[in-house]
């Protein structure tokens, strides 16, 4: 009895650690796409402005090097209805526009697709961090064939990684898949940047973007000092109960 409440009490301690290691901060300012400059549902612009149909996502910048791209921060509740700036195929595809999401960030890969980007602070040279990110493939209305091998190009510093390609039938949607990857920081401070890629020209296809984070690979000392501290609790636990079966 007295060895099972000990793995229980480690297993827990264990749990706990973990649970404040996914706690830790995110390094991403609007990750989520929440906040915008001028509205949302609309394409995106290269600089703050207040053009009726243009917007800036805060924190990040699209661009083309011309512009903003074929960018666009879209309702993710509107982007299967004709309300949306770039009206998404969402009828009996899959596509749930009450997923509660909010804005999306969205793009196409095969006509002037726009780098977005933010420059990431509060890095350590040297350390590894985590990337995760949701994504998604849906297709234009108005146009039709299939779409395949869609990706993001994402780079961190120098260094860049792909995401697993996602392909769909005409009229389809993906459904949303997660990413994750790890980079090591060249520096106190780097470019974080996404890049619709893909190799299926005539058929709009929209890739699609959210829940961007990066934290910390190797857990931070609060969350060592927390994991330790329970291991040591269950550690005195276990000798107070051995003395008192002497």
């Amino acid at each position: 009895m007295r060895l099972k409440t000990v793995l229980l009490s480690l297993f827990a301690a264990a749990t706990l650690g973990t649970g404040l290691a996914h706690a830790a901060t995110n390094l991403v300012a609007n990750g989520d796409f929440e906040k915008t400059t001028n509205g949302t549902n609309k394409q995106l612009s290269a600089t703050v402005t207040s053009e009726e149909k243009r917007t800036t996502i805060s924190g990040w910048t699209s661009s083309n090097g011309n512009d903003g791209g074929y960018n666009f921060v879209l309702d993710s509740a509107t982007a299967p209805t004709w309300d949306s700036a770039i009206w998404l195929k969402g009828s009996g595809n899959g596509y749930d526009p009450l997923d509660g999401r909010g804005n999306i960030f969205a793009s196409d890969s095969q006509y002037w697709p726009g780098v977005l980007s933010q420059t990431v602070s509060g890095l350590t040279a040297g350390n590894a961090y985590t990337l995760t990110f949701d994504y998604a493939l849906a297709q234009q209305v108005g146009f039709d064939g299939a779409n395949v091998d869609n990706f993001w190009q994402v780079g961190f510093g120098t260094a860049t990684q792909d995401s697993t390609a996602l392909s769909i039938a005409n009229g389809g949607f993906s459904g949303w898949q997660t990413a994750s990857m790890t980079f090591t920081a060249a520096g106190a401070s780097q470019v974080l940047s996404f890049l619709a890629k893909g190799t299926a020209p005539g058929a709009p296809p929209f890739l699609l973007l959210d829940g961007v984070s990066l934290v910390s690979a190797v857990p931070e000392p609060a969350t060592w000092g927390m994991l330790l501290g329970g291991l040591g609790l269950v550690a005195f636990a276990a000798r107070r109960r051995g003395n008192k079966t002497a």
